[in-house]
């Protein structure tokens, strides 16, 4: 199969304008698609609309190229990455921007964790351990993104008692032991602390996690 040219300005809309520059540089060194990157979704981000896609299918281009691109670039390239159809390609690079104060990283990773690859959700449950002290910097920025977009919030919670339910409940009879419950924790703690009032929870209740989901 051909590789096929990526739909102009899809992936440049996943970022703020002010890395228009940077993401043109990414893009650059990333090999042509071997299909058409999965639709976006849009969250808001400091105010400002972007669209994160939903799957890329770039393959991952030479170490040496990686290398010559400035922080900031590849930063951006781990960003696009973490939404590669393989889960071992997104695991790879969400751990290289996991505790990134960067907002526009934010969505990217808040969207791995309505996913289900079981290993990266205990990535990001070890990665964002910090959300859950008060004070936190990180805490305070997530929290300000949570807010800002609760329809995509709600959406991630209701997808990780979808896939513990569907994939994982055997394996963790109750919800509260399975990582993701743990990662939603954090965050509406983050988003509390933000909103300045509990965040409601969409997890299932009880101690064995049964009511109907598993």
């Amino acid at each position: 199969m051909q590789p096929l040219p990526a739909p102009p300005g899809l992936l440049p809309t996943a970022f703020p304008a002010e890395l228009a520059d940077d993401v043109q540089a990414v893009l650059a060194v990333m090999p042509a698609p071997r299909l058409r990157p999965v639709a976006p979704f849009p969250v808001v981000l400091q105010g400002r609309q972007v669209a994160i896609p939903g799957r890329i299918y770039n393959d991952e281009p030479p170490p040496e190229s990686v290398a010559a691109l400035s922080s900031r670039r590849r930063q951006v390239l781990h960003c696009l990455y973490s939404r590669h159809c393989d889960g071992r390609v997104r695991q790879r690079h969400l751990a290289r921007i996991l505790g990134s104060p960067d907002p526009w990283v934010f969505p990217f990773v808040v969207q791995l964790v309505g996913e289900y690859v079981l290993e990266i959700l205990v990535d990001i449950r070890d990665g964002l351990r910090g959300l859950g002290i008060p004070g936190d910097a990180l805490r305070l920025a997530y929290g300000e993104f949570l807010v800002a977009n609760p329809a995509f919030f709600d959406r991630t919670q209701r997808r990780v008692v979808s896939y513990w339910s569907c994939y994982y409940c055997s394996a963790f009879r109750s919800f509260q032991g399975y990582p993701g419950c743990t990662v939603l924790d954090l965050l509406r703690s983050a988003a509390a602390d933000s909103a300045g009032r509990p965040w409601p929870s969409l997890a299932p209740k009880g101690a064995a996690g049964l009511d109907g989901y598993c």
